[in-house]
């Protein structure tokens, strides 16, 4: 028997037993759609967490902030000056292998308002211009403030479309995107002139969101009442968190903050010229190590030997993400390999329960000349075509699970198909049929023709 006939056998079994056929293939089809699944929302997973690396600087931006000193300098706390602009000339001059600093001082619990609403943004920084491309900021409307900006302490920002949008009310209340850019603001009872305002921030979940909403018809009542934010500000938590801090954010120049913020922002009103935190960006990733090690000792110079900063590296986040990532693939991939074993012991059972009906006609097979590679052969493919079978429908379910998974999911981004993963499935499915037919297929090729004959 050639391999067609013998496939052309099997689907007439898998035929003739149509509800038994599909019970046993169940199995295979539940372990493949649920691999497919789980490399689906592994991979949205993966596309977001990566997505938001990017959108805060990168795996070459490095965070310097205070930190506690180490045991041994406890007793040196009162000279600890913390982070502050010397460090950050010194780290221009004198550490080459780090291409841009940034530094920051921030203010918290601020109130902002316009007319008669007020918001209290999840960030309000000052810093230099040059954090437009550390931070991976994108300006849509108006423009960054500049140098002269921050000699001149100028009473100007630049905000994010969630300030925008608690301020002067989003697309969706107006049915139009609206520019702020020239608009005063009161920012602690300090008038500042809006310049530039950034590109809206979000996941790939959220953007497809908000543009299906723009085909659905406005309803008049939900214009009323506060700002909805879904999709725009972002959440506080998950990868999500990123883009909301983005767009719920205002920057000063960094001179503005001080004279008018910090130079009396102290204890009894001394002037605090620290700084909140500095970032900054290496100029080769592949010697970060070494990168780092400069700056760490540029700034112990400075500091005078004093450890007081800590370095916050993206490439720590990179590794867990990696981390995160694979361990949540294997998880997955032996819960998807259990329900395939699960498919392929149904597989067995099924072929077992089809040898012990059909010995008769093997016997009668055998007796008018089939070998023993024959008789295996054949019920080896039987075996096969019901895995096969079973994989191709799965991989069909597969696409309608993760459409599901789209619309249920509790991550920020949208599952994604792989062809890769759908190619492992339908090859462990494969795989799965011939282990599951190895013995009923042995079991068969070695029955004894006469016995066989006299079974009834």
């Amino acid at each position: 028997m050639n391999l067609l006939n013998a496939v052309m056998v099997g689907l007439k079994e898998i035929w003739a037993h149509k509800f038994r056929s599909v019970l046993t293939m169940l199995g295979i089809i539940l372990g493949v759609s649920s691999l497919v699944g789980m490399s689906a929302l592994v991979k949205g997973m993966e596309n977001g967490m990566k997505e938001a690396l990017i959108a805060i600087g990168g795996v070459e931006k490095v965070r310097l902030e205070e930190n506690d000193l180490p045991a041994y300098q406890e007793h040196l706390a009162d000279q600890a000056v913390g982070c502050t602009m010397n460090d950050v000339y010194a780290l221009q001059q004198s550490a080459p292998l780090i291409k841009m600093v940034t530094p920051e001082m921030r203010i918290r619990d601020v109130t902002v308002t316009h007319g008669n609403k007020s918001f209290n943004p999840w960030t309000f920084v000052g810093t230099w211009p040059n954090a437009l491309e550390m931070n991976q900021h994108v300006v849509e409307h108006g423009r960054m403030f500049n140098e002269i900006d921050d000699e001149q302490a100028r009473n100007v920002c630049v905000i994010g479309t969630g300030t925008r949008d608690a301020l002067f009310g989003n697309p969706e209340q107006l049915g139009y995107d609206y520019d702020p850019v020239g608009e005063q603001i009161t920012i602690k009872h300090q008038p500042f002139t809006i310049i530039g305002m950034f590109t809206r921030y979000e996941s790939e979940q959220d953007r497809k969101a908000r543009e299906f909403a723009k085909t659905r018809p406005i309803d008049p009542a939900s214009t009323n009442g506060p700002a909805r934010s879904r999709g725009w500000g972002g959440k506080r938590g998950g990868s999500g968190f990123v883009f909301g801090l983005k767009n719920n954010t205002i920057y000063i120049p960094l001179n503005t903050m001080w004279v008018k913020f910090r130079s009396t922002a102290g204890s009894n009103n001394i002037p605090d010229a620290r700084l909140s935190n500095m970032s900054v960006k290496v100029a080769d990733v592949d010697k970060m190590d070494q990168a780092i090690q400069q700056a760490h000792n540029v700034l112990m110079h400075t500091h005078k030997g004093i450890e007081d900063f800590a370095f916050q590296t993206q490439e720590d986040w990179a590794d867990n993400i990696g981390k995160a990532i694979k361990n949540a693939r294997m998880s997955g991939g032996i819960i998807a390999a259990i329900s395939l074993l699960v498919g392929g012991i149904g597989i067995m059972n099924i072929m077992l329960a089809s040898i012990t009906e059909r010995i008769r006609e093997i016997g009668i097979r055998k007796a008018i000349g089939a070998t023993f590679s024959d008789v295996f052969i054949q019920i080896l493919v039987e075996s096969v075509v019901i895995a096969v079978i079973g994989g191709a429908a799965g991989l069909l379910t597969s696409m309608a699970l993760v459409n599901l998974l789209s619309v249920i999911s509790p991550t920020d981004n949208t599952p994604v198909i792989t062809v890769d993963a759908m190619f492992i499935a339908f090859a462990f499915s494969v795989g799965i049929g011939v282990l599951a037919g190895l013995f009923p297929a042995f079991k068969a090729a070695k029955l004894d023709p006469i016995q066989a004959l006299r079974y009834e």
